[in-house]
């Protein structure tokens, strides 16, 4: 087990704040090891405190990256409340484009809405859409709420398209073209631009 806390990939800073994700998504990058695109390993001894991660942040030239990025091996939301008290430290210190990829599940595993508390924190949601509906979504990603996540995840992603600049879906080209088209006519009806992105095995 380690503390890799912060690592870089190309010209943007990911931060890993958690291990912790309600899903086990049949694709899921842990599956393959325990670093991510040349880290450090991924998995924590323990969940750093806010204090950690703003003292390992002390230590990077935050100006030099193109985007700070809330991604690890785990599901950031599960600290949504240290996500917006790190942001603000990122803000105050001059840090460029601030990015959070979730899975979009943050309502049920805080058992609150949480959007709006994402408001001059974060520039950029990137959301995981992954398949098409609840029963495939249910399949694919074993959430443990359940088939009531797929619609979790669309509300979510209404809601946030009201307090950060820039929503975005994604999805892994993992599933079947019919379900990729209709990804993109959700996407379309919500507005949201879509990702498609090539697995990575």
């Amino acid at each position: 087990m380690s503390m890799t806390i912060s690592y870089e990939v190309g010209n943007k800073l990911y931060l890993n704040i958690t291990n912790r994700c309600p899903c086990s998504c049949e694709f899921c990058i842990r599956n393959n090891g325990d670093n991510a695109y040349g880290s450090e390993p991924l998995w924590l001894e323990r969940e750093p405190e806010i204090d950690e991660i703003i003292d390992n942040l002390k230590q990077r030239d935050l100006q030099k990256y193109e985007e700070i990025v809330f991604c690890g091996f785990g599901e950031p939301c599960e600290r949504i409340d240290d996500i917006v008290s790190v942001c603000r430290y990122l803000k105050s210190a001059g840090a460029p484009k601030i990015r959070l990829n979730t899975n979009g599940l943050s309502d049920l595993i805080n058992e609150r809405k949480t959007a709006h508390l994402l408001k001059d924190a974060v520039d950029i949601v990137s959301i995981s859409l992954n398949t098409s509906s609840a029963e495939e979504y249910d399949k694919l990603c074993h959430p443990k709420f359940g088939k009531l996540s797929f619609e979790a995840i669309l509300e979510f992603a209404s809601d946030v398209k009201n307090y950060v600049p820039q929503v975005i879906f994604s999805l892994v080209d993992v599933i079947p073209q019919e379900q990729i088209e209709q990804c993109k006519a959700i996407a379309q009806r919500l507005s949201i631009p879509l990702r498609i992105r090539k697995y990575d095995s």
